[in-house]
């Protein structure tokens, strides 16, 4: 197995653009297959106030993305722009931590639970 080799640091960036993203704690209620797709997941996720389905490519990532991942709180991106892929609308993006860097990526979840809605930061 080769060393991992982190990725250089990405250019310097000011407080006010990290205060920009909302991520917030979520409950995966719901993991879906998503027709005409090989990679993608259709999760429908309980932010508290709210539900939204969040697309995430995690079929080829995972044995049984559903037994996997129903019931698991993680955070989430909730402010950027509805995504269309694969003929569904995606309203948040799920955080992970190792697919950019090639490596087997594994949820970012909170140590211990959260209420639905809680925002980091």
């Amino acid at each position: 197995m080769a060393e991992f080799v982190p990725a250089p640091v990405k250019p310097q960036i000011e407080m006010a653009d990290l205060d920009k993203i909302d991520i917030r704690v979520g409950t995966i209620e719901r993991v879906e297959a998503v027709p005409h797709s090989d990679k993608l997941v259709k999760l429908t996720v309980d932010f508290g106030n709210q539900r939204c389905s969040v697309l995430a490519g995690l079929r080829q990532e995972r044995a049984d993305p559903q037994a996997e991942l129903e019931g698991r709180q993680g955070l989430f991106v909730v402010n950027l722009a509805p995504r269309k892929m694969a003929g569904e609308i995606s309203q948040a993006m799920l955080f992970d931590i190792g697919y950019t860097d090639g490596v087997a990526p594994v949820l970012a979840i909170p140590e211990r639970p959260m209420p639905n809605g809680t925002r980091a930061g």
